[in-house]
């Protein structure tokens, strides 16, 4: 059942005197864009959409097909809680064509197309994430710097973690806009901060991780700091992730779950695991996106770098936690909180459905630590790494039938259009470490 009818949205903007209301979407590239609407056009954007050039947003349509719309999802709406001296709200929307078909580069569109096959599994899915992030300090010009006078570690108290106050303001604002917050915390890397929001239904939770790091740079903003979701900002210091936790839920219950067995994990648990571990490799570039995503996936920071599963130990790309009955999960750690949700969860949708349908069955659970192992001895183990960067990702990925049937012809071109410029940038990028190690030698 909907929460929110448009005579709903209506009523709300006038009674609480709102101004102007956002029209949220994000590209294939997962950044959060917005079309500005005053309170006097609510009624007819409600009723038919917003148009907007298509044309001018990275990985959408050519010039000659630019004419497109928003259909705003009246669930999405909230009111933005710090915007006190002129109220203004948000609608997440679909981006639709001329014709009011859904547009298949909308990455929204993506992630429904995976909410249906499961849908014609029987399943529903729910999804959890841990997003972490940095708090920096800005330099005179207002420009984001990576320095910061929060030196605190894991589970810090202020005054020591000087990114308390902010992370705070952080969560009220959260919960303003209807998120339930479990935890928030200080991570391992100086400045580096964690906060968790309760699991959903998968759509509503890529919408919560988009609305979350709007918000999250929005208070930042104003204690004067800049938030960054880049996965490794600092070196020698942990990165930033977002793990991801999956559930399957059928007839009302965890079809993860199975008290028989010895993890508690079903047949479909494992074989959504399988189908996670066949796939991995072609899906990485959705789940860590940019080049910056492979200086965190390295041995040594706590981030994945094998494909292993373990229901002991946290080295391995999938963790069962702890939890059992109706919270049995599969955990996914490489991904990080540069990725574009709707296509990160998508692809793992996809991945993991594919291991029920062909009955996959995963390796033996790797329980040590994997990153004490030798080279050798995880060859004669049979373990595979994640790609070593984003080069090694892309080819993977461009030769993926698979990924491409999954997330369809148009966002599979773009994205490697894109991906291939990226990539081609940063290897003719002639480095500062370069310069310094190198120039005063040869």
């Amino acid at each position: 059942m909907s929460r929110y009818t448009k005579e709903d949205i209506v009523r709300i903007t006038k009674e609480e005197h709102v101004k102007f209301i956002l029209l949220q979407f994000t590209d294939i590239l997962g950044m959060l864009k917005s079309v500005s609407i005053t309170t006097s056009q609510l009624q007819k954007v409600l009723s038919n959409g917003c148009g907007f050039d298509g044309s001018s947003i990275d990985g959408f349509v050519r010039i000659e097909e630019s004419d497109m719309f928003l259909r705003p999802d009246l669930d999405s709406f909230a009111i933005l809680p710090w915007k006190e001296d002129c109220k203004t709200a948000r609608l997440i929307c679909d981006v639709c064509c001329a014709d009011g078909t859904p547009f298949e580069g909308d990455p929204r569109y993506v992630l429904r197309r995976a909410i249906k096959e499961a849908a014609d599994m029987g399943f529903t899915v729910n999804v959890g994430p841990e997003c972490e992030f940095f708090l920096f300090h800005l330099d005179e010009n207002g420009k984001p710097t990576i320095q910061s006078h929060d030196m605190g570690g894991y589970f810090e108290l202020g005054p020591t973690d000087r990114g308390e106050d902010c992370r705070n303001d952080i969560c009220l604002a959260l919960e303003n806009m209807g998120f339930e917050i479990e935890a928030s915390h200080h991570e391992n890397a100086r400045a580096q901060h964690e906060i968790d929001f309760k699991y959903d239904e998968v759509l509503r939770t890529a919408d919560n991780v988009m609305t979350f790091k709007y918000v999250v740079k929005s208070t930042a903003n104003r204690h004067g700091l800049y938030a960054t979701f880049l996965p490794k900002p600092l070196y020698g210091q942990c990165g930033s992730g977002m793990h991801t936790n999956i559930s399957l839920f059928k007839d009302g219950k965890n079809a993860f779950f199975d008290a028989a067995d010895p993890f508690g994990l079903s047949a479909v648990a494992y074989q959504f695991i399988a189908g996670l571990m066949d796939h991995i490799k072609s899906m990485t570039i959705l789940t860590n996106p940019i080049v910056n995503s492979y200086k965190r996936l390295v041995p040594g920071y706590e981030a994945p770098v094998y494909i292993a599963w373990s229901a002991k130990n946290r080295s391995p790309l999938i963790r069962i936690p702890s939890e059992k009955g109706s919270a049995t999960r599969i955990e996914l750690r490489n991904p990080d909180p540069a990725a574009n949700p709707y296509l990160e969860m998508a692809a793992a949708i996809f991945a993991g459905l594919d291991g029920i349908k062909r009955g996959l069955t995963p390796p033996e659970p790797k329980d040590s630590n994997i990153f004490s192992l030798s080279s050798a001895e995880r060859h004669a183990q049979g373990i595979e790494s994640l790609p070593k960067t984003l080069g090694e990702a892309l080819h993977e990925f461009k030769h993926s039938d698979f990924m491409r049937d999954c997330i369809g012809e148009h966002v599979f071109q773009k994205y490697i259009d894109a991906k291939e410029e990226e990539w081609k940038q940063y290897r003719t990028r002639v480095s500062q470490w370069e310069i310094d190690n190198y120039l005063g030698k040869y």
